[in-house]
């Protein structure tokens, strides 16, 4: 009787534990997060399609698989970010900090790179327009510190 109150007892705290945010599927679509603190956390899978975040803290979160599909990310800190494999197609990174930041495989062909810092940065398989790469060439500096790979490189500059 006594093992059927335990088991019970422990079905009832399982059940009522509340999801670790890896584990839940986040959507911030469409949301105004202008200036919000979203630093050092795991976003990954985590939606924020055209959501305005301007002046946002993104720095040393796991983004990998988020979708920023025309993300509004101007003055934005992405600086030390894990950003492989998400999407960022369409979305406006003016004056935004890539600083370090690991792209590899992400989707940006029709993003918008404006005065963006990208020391260190990672674009390894990331497709992007040539006017772009020839742009963000001009700023492209540094090795990135979790792939060992030089800025330069990875966006196929000469």
């Amino acid at each position: 009787m006594r093992s059927r109150f335990l088991i019970f007892l422990a079905s009832l705290v399982f059940f009522f534990s509340p999801v670790q945010p890896s584990l839940a599927a986040m959507d911030y679509a469409k949301q105004v997060l202008i200036e919000a603190d979203f630093s050092n956390r795991d976003l990954r899978g985590v939606t924020f399609n055209l959501t305005n975040l301007l002046k946002a803290n993104l720095s040393g979160s796991d983004l990998e698989g988020a979708s920023l599909f025309g993300a509004k990310l101007q003055e934005a800190d992405l600086s030390n970010t894990n950003l492989r494999d998400a999407t960022l197609d369409s979305a406006i990174l003016e004056g935004t900090n890539l600083t370090n930041a690991v792209l590899e495989d992400a989707f940006a062909f029709n993003t918008r790179f404006k005065d963006v810092i990208i020391t260190g940065a990672d674009f390894t398989n990331v497709p992007v327009r040539d006017d772009v790469v020839s742009t963000l060439c001009l700023a492209a500096t540094g090795t990135n510190p979790v792939t060992s790979r030089e800025t330069r490189e990875t966006l196929g500059c000469n």
